[in-house]
């Protein structure tokens, strides 16, 4: 029932740096990862309302307007364009990880305006998904059980970049990897809808 495809997918949009992740690694330096594991529940609650609300309505208005899921899909692919472009020429840029100590409700905000979960609702989680609930749950369970390691990696990196020991874990080498990862999975995405229609 859960694809190869989507634990992919879902694996390599979660790692992609963006305002949640920003704000759990900042933690993590701030106050280590123990203190901020309860910052993950926030993140998978504020992921679970707002990839259900955008499936719900995608799923609602599609039986009107059957050129919306092919429509979204360019449109995430066209998202994740600008995220790869925006983390390449961001990657030198000073980050500034040092804010005030993050709370869940923020990060839950964070999360649930995060436009990764429009891209989750709309290319990432199978269509059907949106039709039966036994999907939805099943994929829906997937996504929350990938997403708390994702988390504590990323509270993990904020800790690790605290203790300046290894070199190689930077801000550059992580967007220029995750930056060449967006495009090839955005040039997989657009083909697959083009290819579609």
């Amino acid at each position: 029932m859960i694809s190869w495809f989507f634990m992919g997918w879902v694996i390599t949009i979660l790692f992609t740096p963006g305002p949640t992740n920003t704000l759990l690694a900042s933690s993590g330096l701030q106050v280590g990862v123990k203190k901020s594991f309860r910052l993950i529940p926030a993140e998978a609650f504020g992921y679970l309302l707002s990839i259900s609300f955008w499936g719900l309505l995608i799923g609602k208005v599609t039986a009107y307007i059957p050129a919306l899921p092919p429509i979204l899909k360019l449109f995430s692919a066209a998202y994740m364009l600008y995220l790869a472009i925006r983390l390449w020429k961001t990657a030198n840029a000073v980050q500034d990880l040092d804010q005030p100590c993050i709370r869940a409700w923020e990060l839950f905000l964070a999360t649930l305006l995060n436009p990764k979960a429009l891209l989750f609702a709309s290319a990432i989680f199978p269509a059907i998904a949106w039709k039966n609930s036994m999907y939805y749950t099943a994929h829906m369970l997937a996504f929350l059980l990938l997403l708390i390691p994702i988390a504590f990696f990323w509270t993990f990196i904020g800790s690790m970049l605290a203790s300046n020991k290894f070199r190689w874990l930077n801000q550059y080498t992580m967007q220029r990897t995750a930056s060449v990862v967006l495009m090839g999975f955005t040039c997989q995405l657009s083909y697959l809808t083009l290819a579609s229609l």
